[in-house]
Order: structure tokens, then C-alpha cells, then sequence
């Protein structure tokens, strides 16, 4: 059985000029539920990975989120 990988959250910096990237693990509360993958930017929205219920990503306002997770190393 092979075993999760690590998160490590950070807060985002909304100020920041790109303050998360396509690929990027985002969440309201770190390590809270639920958690998204950023699968493209669109100004101050974030284009989601879909859920298998909605096959359509989502777009959700960039401020809806707290925190970015990465892969701990």
C-alpha cells in the first residue's frame, strides 16, 4: 500500500501578482474540506478541476480561498 503524500499549507498572498498557479492545491481553511486543484487563472477567478458530479469546472473568486497546499518535499 502506498502512502499519501504531505501537504504543506501556506497562506496566500492576495496581494501578490500571481498569487497561485495552474496546478496549485487550494483551500479556505488548511487542510480543511474540501480542497481544489487550480486548472487555470482568469483574472481574480480560478478555473477548477471539475468534480466527477459536475463535469464542468467550476469558477469560484480567487478570494474564497486561504490557503495554497504543496507537495511536502
Amino acid at each position: 500500500m502506498s502512502a499519501l503524500p504531505a501537504l504543506q499549507w501556506e497562506l496566500l498572498d492576495h496581494s501578490a501578482e500571481e498569487p497561485v498557479r495552474s496546478g496549485d492545491l487550494v483551500s479556505a481553511d488548511a487542510g480543511g474540506l474540501p480542497i481544489y486543484r487550480v486548472v487555470g487563472l482568469e483574472g481574480r477567478t480560478v478555473r477548477l478541476d471539475p468534480a466527477r458530479e459536475h463535469p464542468s469546472a467550476p469558477v469560484m473568486a480567487l478570494d474564497a480561498f486561504r490557503w495554497r497546499g504543496r507537495i511536502a518535499a
